[in-house]
């Protein structure tokens, strides 16, 4: 049985245990690693955990689980593959956070991983995959992990939730159904909506302003009947570098609370040529906050209104 061992390193100008938190906390990925749609807790220990990943590889979206094992006081996390994809039999391996100084490290990705039937053709494919792989995520981890790292106060979440008298499932088909946006949102001016996977979307529409432009706007989805939707945008507006979000369900004593989060980084480098020469970063904020809110609130109200009406 041959079990390839094979190591990539990079260095980034950002503190070690800045670098551990954002790998450790899964929620960090979708601005730290560009596939990353949405990861989430299957089962969650005191430092082993089984994750969850949505992630697009050569386009297509695809998810699978990994158990990982947490080391805060080495700055070390192993993961293993729980089911690998032909030909891969196995595969896991570590990352290693190394202080170079006080605000540089060094990330070492180590794997191991076999072929099935040892078939030397599918290692050599694995060994060129793996290379390529690793070479790219520590290269967009290195610009990921120094922007996230500088980008601490351009980073802002917000909700609005609205109160619906119906229940959670038909709240929630109006937002999993967005091929019929164009009808029923006055503001959804196109949309193409493809489901390859089930509960696995991709969404791409031109969406009105109040001044009437449109822009268009692609997200990939990741649906959970009948209590969430979570997406990142992948084709951003100019004032954003990272746009994710999730559509939550939950259910009351009288009926639902449906809620819509928002996590956004800006795009300081668009904010002046947008917004006007004295704008700044507040300026850009409440622009931002407002546009997404103002949609997001309107869309709440006509899932309430299909929710009530089936009541």
């Amino acid at each position: 049985m041959t079990v390839r061992e094979v190591e990539h390193e990079i260095t980034v100008q950002a503190p070690a245990a800045e670098v551990y938190r954002l790998l450790a906390e899964v929620e960090n990925w979708p601005r730290i690693f560009p596939p990353t749609l949405y990861v989430d807790h299957v089962e969650q220990g005191a430092n082993e955990e089984r994750i969850r990943i949505w992630a697009t590889a050569n386009g297509e979206a695809k998810n699978w689980t990994s158990r990982r094992t947490l080391d805060p006081e080495a700055l070390r996390i192993t993961f293993r593959q729980e089911v690998s994809a032909p030909p891969v039999a196995a595969m896991g391996g570590a990352w290693i956070i190394e202080p170079l100084g006080a605000d540089e490290s060094r990330i070492r990705l180590l794997h191991d991983y076999r072929a099935i039937d040892d078939d030397p053709a599918s290692l050599e494919w694995i060994d060129q995959a793996v290379d390529r792989n690793s070479r790219s995520e520590l290269a967009a981890l290195k610009t990921n992990v120094e922007l996230a790292h500088a980008s601490a106060d351009l980073t802002f979440s917000f909700e609005d939730t609205v109160h619906i008298a119906g229940s959670a499932k038909d709240a929630y088909d109006f937002i999993n159904e967005a091929h019929l946006w164009q009808e029923r949102l006055p503001h959804v001016a196109s949309v193409r909506l493809e489901e390859t996977t089930p509960g696995l979307q991709s969404l791409e529409m031109d969406t009105r302003a109040k001044d009437g432009s449109t822009h268009t706007t692609k997200s990939y989805r990741v649906c959970f009947p009948h209590h969430k939707i979570a997406y990142k945008q992948v084709t951003l507006p100019a004032l954003m570098t990272l746009h994710t979000g999730r559509w939550t369900f939950e259910e009351t004593a009288d009926g639902v609370a449906a809620t819509s989060q928002h996590t956004v980084v800006l795009n300081t480098e668009n904010i002046t040529k947008i917004l006007g020469p004295d704008a700044g970063v507040a300026e850009a904020t409440e622009y931002v906050r407002t546009a997404l809110s103002t949609n997001s609130r309107a869309t709440l109200g006509h899932a309430k209104d299909h929710a009530e009406a089936r009541r």
